[in-house]
């Protein structure tokens, strides 16, 4: 008998992890906890007004999802991270890969950014909402920043960590400089590049709900939160709550399954849901 199978049985059948189907291993969690929550009301558990039952929040969903008020949240939530996400990582690899591949721009400007991005992400807020106001251009250019760091960083190091070997093969073979960029550093640079993209993804969605929170101009899920909390509409605050899980493990997921498909010919990823 292998060392598998007698670490099988000594788990009850149903206490076995393969008793689960892997595709539904991520929801063990979730729906105990929902579970928990509604049995905590079910059975009366609780009367505190902090708390409301799940029924009432999926109503108050059903009536705002009904009068398009979630559906204008979330796509004003949606819109100002997706736009801030692009530019921060757009300039964040641009910046990323100069230092990368120029020792003279790194001792230039290698100083500065490593003080600047020591810097608390909320510690700008009142400098950005000085110069910007407090509507969408305030939280895009917070979001762009949040997104900025971690994919300049991410960049960098992968560019930097690029094995001599592979240089020393592109000599070999004659590479020009930009051949040597486009064929050998840019190719194993990407695994890191994608962890630092990835980052970006989830700290622009955080911070689309803290500059919302903050700058408390327009609408958007953190200004339902704030509504509800101002008000002491519990079931508007937990709603909030679990759309904000919602899309971020959508966000997640879809990270995943990106990276994985355009890093496949690494044979695994970096990623795992």
């Amino acid at each position: 008998m292998t060392s598998r199978q007698q670490t099988a049985g000594r788990w009850p059948h149903w206490l076995h992890p393969a008793a689960v189907p892997k595709p539904l291993r991520g929801w063990v969690i979730p729906v105990l906890l929902l579970t928990l929550w509604w049995a905590t009301f079910r059975f009366g558990w609780t009367s505190s007004q902090l708390f409301v039952p799940l029924s009432k929040v999926i109503d108050t969903g059903v009536r705002m999802a009904g009068s398009g008020e979630l559906a204008h949240a979330l796509g004003a939530s949606l819109y100002r991270m997706v736009l801030g996400f692009v530019i921060g990582t757009a300039v964040g690899l641009a910046v990323g890969t100069a230092l990368g591949v120029s020792r003279l721009l790194e001792n230039l400007i290698g100083p500065t950014f490593h003080t600047l991005k020591q810097v608390s992400l909320f510690a700008w807020i009142p400098l950005i909402s000085l110069w910007f106001g407090l509507g969408d251009l305030a939280k895009i250019a917070f979001l762009s920043l949040a997104a900025f760091f971690p994919v300049v960083l991410n960049t960098f190091e992968g560019i930097r960590s690029v094995p001599r070997a592979h240089l020393e093969v592109a000599r070999v073979f004659a590479f020009n400089p930009w051949q040597v960029f486009a064929r050998v550093v840019w190719p194993a640079a990407l695994p890191s590049i994608f962890t630092g993209v990835y980052l970006a993804l989830i700290y622009a969605w955080l911070a689309t709900l803290g500059a919302e929170y903050l700058l408390t101009s327009g609408s958007g899920i953190g200004n339902l939160l704030v509504d509800g909390r101002e008000h002491f509409w519990m079931d508007q605050v937990l709603l909030g709550v679990l759309v904000v899980g919602a899309v971020g493990f959508v966000l997640n997921w879809s990270a995943s399954q990106l990276e994985r498909r355009l890093l496949a010919w690494r044979g695994h990823s970096t990623a795992q849901f």
